[in-house]
C-alpha cells in the first residue's frame, strides 16, 4: 500500500505573486470596482487572515505591483538607453516601450493612472508620482541634445502624452489600446 505524498512545500514568495497576480487580473475588469480584501481572498479560495500572512496590509499588496512597474518599465528602460545611441529614437523607443507595457498589463493601468489607489495610502499615490518623475528624468536624458535645447520641455509633453494614452485606455474599458495610433501619432510629438 503506497501512502499518498504530502503537498509540495511552495517556494518562498510564490504565494504572494499568487496573490499579486489575482490582485492585477480583478483589476483588469472592464467594469472595475473598488477591490475589498474578502473579494481577493474569495477569488483566492483562501480566507482574509491568509492574506494577511503574505503583507501586512492591502497597501502592501499594492506596494509589490508598483515595484512590479517600476522593475519591469526601467529594466526595459535602462536596455533601450544602452542599446540606442540617437536621443530622439531613444525617447520614442522609451514612450514606445511604456505604451506596449501598459498595453500588455492592463490591471497596472489601473495602479499606474491613480484609480485602483483612491481610497487607499496616499503614499502609494505618491509612489507613482515619483515613477512618473522618474521616468520623465529619463525621457529628458535622452533629449538632452535637442536642436531647440529644450529636453525638459519635450519630455514633459511627452510624458503628458503617455499619461493620456494610459487614462484613454484605462477608462475605454482597455478598448483603447495605447499602441493603435502610435505611429500615426508620433510624428506630431517633437522628440
Amino acid at each position: 500500500m503506497r501512502l499518498p505524498l504530502p503537498p509540495m512545500p511552495r517556494a518562498k514568495g510564490e504565494r504572494r505573486l499568487e496573490i499579486l497576480k489575482a490582485l492585477a487580473q480583478m483589476l483588469e475588469a472592464p467594469k472595475w470596482e473598488r477591490i475589498t480584501t474578502a473579494a481577493l481572498a474569495e477569488r483566492l479560495d483562501v480566507s482574509e487572515a491568509a492574506l494577511y500572512r503574505h503583507f501586512a496590509s492591502k497597501a502592501q499588496m499594492y506596494e509589490g505591483l508598483i515595484e512590479f512597474i517600476e522593475g519591469s518599465v526601467f529594466t526595459l528602460a535602462n536596455r533601450i538607453s544602452e542599446d540606442e545611441a540617437d536621443g530622439q529614437l531613444q525617447a520614442q523607443k522609451l514612450l514606445e516601450m511604456l505604451l506596449a507595457f501598459a498595453e500588455k498589463n492592463p490591471g497596472m493601468v489601473r495602479v499606474m493612472t491613480g484609480d485602483a489607489l483612491v481610497g487607499e495610502h496616499e503614499r502609494l499615490q505618491a509612489r507613482m508620482n515619483q515613477f512618473f518623475d522618474r521616468f520623465e528624468s529619463t525621457l529628458k536624458q535622452s533629449l538632452r541634445g535637442a536642436a531647440d535645447g529644450d529636453a525638459a520641455g519635450r519630455a514633459g509633453a511627452l510624458l503628458r502624452y503617455a499619461i493620456g494614452c494610459l487614462h484613454q485606455y484605462a477608462k475605454s474599458g482597455f478598448a483603447r489600446k495605447p499602441t493603435e495610433s502610435f505611429n500615426a501619432q508620433r510624428r506630431y510629438l517633437t522628440m
